[in-house]
């Protein structure tokens, strides 16, 4: 069946005796500033040959990639979206599911794929968040991974750039009113394992009795994000804090067994109870990075603490947090009495 064509010629000779350009969709008419009829014929061709061959290459394009996926010119956004949701746990699927009710993602998620342009997804992150702009990159590369996509819609130094909020960490003033004004036994004690441990809340939410190691005091938990095994060594106050806990089975029964968002509703309405703005639970991280970079605990020891790819410890160390460093005088004045203490040591031998 032969494609209906978007413009059409028509002569009127009221007007100069031009020939004219009519777009069927629109019904606007603009002039071909010509008197001659073969010369306007071929104008109007060429604008409708122009139309059609974009159309006529997908045509093609499609009949090919059918041959090896036979859902090729059905699969929508939707359904890809599902697939890698699919492949996700625990909280990472609970992200994605989010994903799935963005608002800017609605009028992307019924469009099929290889009929996409690429400036769907520009207006997409343009009325979207930071959010929509990670997750829809990670789909897009999800789909050209998965051969969806014969090529990306977006050249990767074309994606807009990702630009977070500023983020700052709990300062210990600000933890200890939080602690204080805090009534909820197993809330409290979860803000003071946040302190000291640095770990997600929903780590901490998750420990069990077992988890803690008081012959080498230490806890030792695996990661839900990432399923990496962790060992954090801790100091007497930081134990001191696991002694009123079960020593077995869930340390927060309750705790655990609420989602993240509603944890964080939690400590978020505290927090504005008492005026402290800018912080969220997640604060407990780049506080923990922040005060191991001050006292000089070594990158690689957090990294352990934290996880190699924490975001805490990376922008703690790169510039966020100030290391106070001691003068070349104080190291000569230490270097000079160790001098002097291992002489006195060696006369007495």
């Amino acid at each position: 069946m032969p494609m209906k064509t978007r413009y059409r010629l028509i002569y009127r000779g009221e007007r100069g005796r031009q020939f004219y350009c009519v777009d069927s969709e629109t019904g606007r008419r603009f002039s071909l500033k010509t008197k001659d009829r073969d010369v306007a014929e071929q104008i109007v061709l060429a604008k409708n040959q122009a139309l059609r061959q974009p159309a006529l290459n997908l045509q093609i394009a499609k009949a090919y990639l059918a041959g090896t996926d036979n859902g090729v010119t059905t699969r929508t956004w939707q359904n890809a979206i599902e697939s890698l949701t699919s492949t996700k746990l625990d909280a990472n699927k609970d992200r994605w599911q989010r994903v799935v009710k963005d608002p800017a993602m609605a009028s992307l998620l019924p469009q099929i794929i290889i009929e996409t342009k690429g400036e769907a997804l520009l207006h997409v992150m343009k009325i979207g968040t930071v959010s929509t702009n990670v997750f829809l990159r990670r789909l897009h590369n999800f789909c050209v991974d998965m051969n969806w996509l014969p090529w990306p819609l977006i050249p990767k130094r074309q994606w807009p750039a990702v630009k977070y909020k500023e983020k700052r960490s709990v300062t210990l003033e600000e933890h200890q009113k939080i602690v204080a004004a805090e009534v909820n036994p197993e809330r409290k004690r979860l803000y003071q394992l946040c302190w000291h441990l640095g770990a997600s809340q929903g780590d901490i939410a998750n420990l069990k009795g077992e988890d803690v190691d008081w012959e080498n005091g230490a806890v030792s938990y695996t990661r839900k994000k990432t399923g990496v095994p962790v060992i954090i060594h801790l100091g007497t106050e930081a134990l001191n804090l696991f002694k009123d806990l079960p020593s077995e089975g869930v340390l927060f029964p309750y705790l655990s067994r609420v989602r993240a968002g509603d944890r964080a509703t939690e400590f978020r309405s505290r927090c504005r109870q008492l005026g402290i703005h800018g912080v969220t639970l997640h604060s407990y991280r780049y506080a923990w990075a922040e005060r191991a970079k001050t006292v000089g605990y070594p990158e690689r020891f957090a990294q352990e603490a934290l996880g190699h790819n924490s975001k805490a410890v990376h922008r703690a160390y790169a510039k966020r947090a100030l290391m106070k460093l001691p003068s070349l005088e104080e190291y000569e004045q230490k270097a000079a009495v160790l001098a002097d203490t291992h002489r006195g040591a060696a006369e007495v031998n």
